[in-house]
């Protein structure tokens, strides 16, 4: 990729805050890609779109772990937990045989596994050495008659943000409009309300949390085009264009698509989010109202009035035990807004949150909901985290995988909101499972149990007093 792309990337129109230093698309610094680099981003972006061979052109250890790679979830195919990768050596480097690799490694996939498109990500060696992704694509997709899609997110580009955007760049580039989304008869429309068609973007469906919320929109006659990408397909990907709506689910990662779907296809697009009750009515209202049908607004005001007033009566319980309860919640992004607002629904206090990769705008909505002196903390390294938490006498820390054994060693309940979660908290329905995991989390009987003295402590203790009594 050129660097007049990745500038274009970084200043992206839609995104009136990404030429501030702090923001979470901005120019990274050296070091910067410690958090996940482009390659991880674009990855992470595209991974859970399962039909689809995904190849990693580089050596073995760009590959990972791919199995269940961020906690996605798929109602079919799981062609992509498969790990492919062209496994590049010293000798494939000095030799010259890295793009030939490419070429057999897309030829051994199409035969084996018989894909509906490949999907080549490229990494820093074969990048640094010049080699012509897009030239070995576009040759293997004319001989053997698959779609052989480009990614070029060397993880030196930049940061994980910026790779989100080069995988959005791809799609809108190589697959977005190239296949028209399937029509009812109209027979069979005659006998059903109207439906629109939208697009999630940014939704990964971690923990199937996608399907929380699939059937609320299903309701109201929503039919998701495509989710970019949680539990989608291929032929969803081609299909965004004919969409009426775009919503933004996760920060602005992929906002390029948003506006470029806008730019050639007059699709609006609005950010929300599928956390809390609040912002869950609040999705759909907007979907609504973009769409600006009388008869799918009415029917959204029905809904919304009959989930709400059932998730009260299932979360008042939960309440009762969580109220006032102190949180600090260290992720980022939407999460870093968006959890804070279930979190007051169920009339808990954020002390502070995490705000490492929020944008500017995830910030401002930080402050709407905590107010201006809201404590945001850049770095979350542990001894800052724990002594936020004794300070604050903190009940739970909210945070994700990698600060669950710095929680742990230190006696604090934790509870995991990152991708490797277990648990979906998304819609109406993740919000009782939030509550009764956070209620699990606080209430078990391990934390009295270890923050007492070892019983060889006690004993020690009671054989001194002893002593000192029998001196006396």
């Amino acid at each position: 990729m050129k660097q007049k792309d990745i500038a274009a990337l970084l200043d992206e129109p839609a995104c009136v805050h990404n030429k501030k230093s702090k923001s979470g698309c901005a120019k990274p610094k050296p070091g910067a890609t410690a958090g996940g680099c482009a390659f991880d981003g674009a990855q992470i972006a595209l991974l859970p779109i399962a039909d689809v061979a995904h190849i990693i052109h580089g050596s073995i250890a760009c590959a990972g772990s791919s199995w269940d790679n961020r906690g996605t979830r798929s109602s079919g195919s799981c062609l992509f937990r498969l790990g492919m990768t062209t496994d590049l050596t010293e000798q494939d480097i000095i030799m010259g045989r890295s793009e030939k690799r490419l070429f057999h490694s897309i030829k051994q996939v199409i035969e084996s596994y018989h894909p509906v498109a490949v999907f080549v990500y490229n990494t820093c060696i074969p990048a640094l050495i010049g080699d012509d992704i897009d030239a070995i694509c576009k040759s293997a997709a004319e001989r053997w008659g698959t779609p052989v899609v480009p990614i070029d997110a060397a993880g030196f580009y930049g940061t994980k943000n910026l790779g989100n955007r080069i995988a959005g760049e791809s799609m809108v580039k190589y697959v977005c409009g190239t296949r028209e989304p399937y029509t009812l008869p109209e027979s069979v429309r005659n006998g059903l309300i109207k439906t629109h068609d939208i697009n999630l973007i940014g939704e990964y469906n971690i923990a199937g949390e996608l399907w929380h919320v699939l059937p609320l929109l299903d309701e109201l006659g929503l039919r998701v085009l495509c989710s970019l990408s949680g539990d989608s397909r291929y032929h969803e990907v081609q299909t965004m264009h004919r969409a009426e709506v775009n919503m933004m689910v996760c920060s602005k990662a992929m906002i390029n698509v948003a506006r470029q779907l806008k730019d050639a296809f007059g699709s609006p697009w609005f950010e929300g989010s599928f956390y809390g009750i609040r912002d869950v009515s609040q999705a759909l209202r907007d979907f609504s109202r973009l769409i600006d049908d009388a008869e799918l607004t009415q029917r959204t005001e029905a809904l919304i009035q009959r989930e709400e007033a059932l998730i009260d009566a299932k979360l008042s319980p939960w309440r009762e035990k969580l109220k006032g309860k102190k949180v600090l919640l260290y992720t980022g992004g939407v999460k870093s807004w968006s959890v804070i607002a279930a979190l007051q629904d169920l009339g808990m206090e954020v002390v502070a949150t995490g705000t490492k990769k929020s944008t500017e705008e995830d910030k401002a909505r930080i402050r709407d909901l905590m107010g201006s002196d809201a404590v945001m903390l850049e770095d979350g390294n542990p001894r800052a985290l724990i002594n936020i938490v004794r300070n604050n006498e903190v009940d739970i820390l909210i945070a994700g995988g990698r600060n669950m054994y710095t929680a742990l060693k230190a006696r604090i309940p934790f509870l995991d909101i990152n991708q490797e979660r277990e648990f979906g908290y998304a819609g109406y329905a993740g919000m009782v499972e939030l509550a009764r995991q956070m209620v699990l989390t606080i209430e078990s009987p391990i934390w009295s149990a270890v923050r007492q003295p070892a019983s060889w402590q006690l004993m020690t203790n009671k054989d001194e007093a002893v002593k000192e009594v029998d001196h006396a």
